[in-house]
């Protein structure tokens, strides 16, 4: 398996936020880091199909991003995904289900399976809103895991959280990140450090440099000291 990401160029105006990335990903973690405006938000919609690229081209083992195939092993958490207060943490997942196209039988089977994976079994009947931040964050995990997807794309999932629901969503992490292809955009560095197996590092819409963290740790934090903020808006 693998994700082919050739040229890729992403221009607004005048402005160029995406400048000619091209990667190649294989299963494992790869920790997107970058200050915010770097570009890796809109990297990462472009990857998922969401925004058309001015240039360039992303496959899956050869599918490209617009066709169906690709679509159906993909799955993405953006920074702030959308769900419905009132409804339990089952119900949501059923919901998604449904939207999905499971099958309600199977859909059920799964939906058990993933709120055990992710700890919330014993909150599947209650309602989103009286969830935690940490919680709410896992429920999205369990979500974008219900078609079994071969790519992960994940979108600041530990902002906001609190030290110890960093872990436990650190440690969610790797698990998955054994057979599926993870791209993790942060500008925490302790996220990349203690999850990823590659660093892609990002500026000014490009990637200037690509290894495993412990080759240039010295390096990486000295380049981001005072740089790394808070959400990224880099449209």
């Amino acid at each position: 398996m693998e994700l082919v990401v050739d040229r890729l160029t992403k221009q607004y105006k005048n402005k160029i936020a995406v400048d000619r990335v091209s990667l190649q990903l294989i299963p494992g973690i790869y920790g997107l880091l970058g200050a915010n405006g770097a570009g890796k938000t809109t990297l990462m919609r472009m990857i998922c199909g969401i925004l058309k690229p001015t240039g360039g081209t992303v496959t899956l083992d050869r599918q490209d991003v617009m066709e169906e195939e690709y679509r159906a092993r993909l799955g993405y958490l953006p920074q702030d995904f959308g769900y419905y207060p009132e409804f339990s943490g089952m119900d949501f997942l059923m919901y998604m289900a449904a939207l999905k196209g499971l099958e309600k039988s199977y859909a059920k089977k799964k939906a058990e399976e993933l709120l055990e994976f992710t700890a919330l079994q014993d909150v599947a009947k209650k309602k989103i809103k009286t969830y935690s931040g940490g919680m709410k964050q896992r429920l999205g995990i369990a979500q974008v895991l219900l078609n079994d997807p071969d790519l992960l794309i994940l979108d600041e999932p530990t902002s906001g959280l609190d030290p110890k629901e960093r872990v436990r969503f650190r440690k969610l992490i790797e698990q998955l990140g054994k057979e599926s292809i993870i791209l993790l955009a942060t500008h925490i560095v302790s996220d990349v450090e203690q999850t990823a197996d590659k660093v892609l590092l990002m500026k000014d819409g490009q990637i200037i440099w690509q290894g495993e963290w412990t080759e240039q740790k010295g390096n990486l934090e000295t380049f981001y000291l005072g740089q790394l903020g808070e959400e990224e808006d880099d449209e």
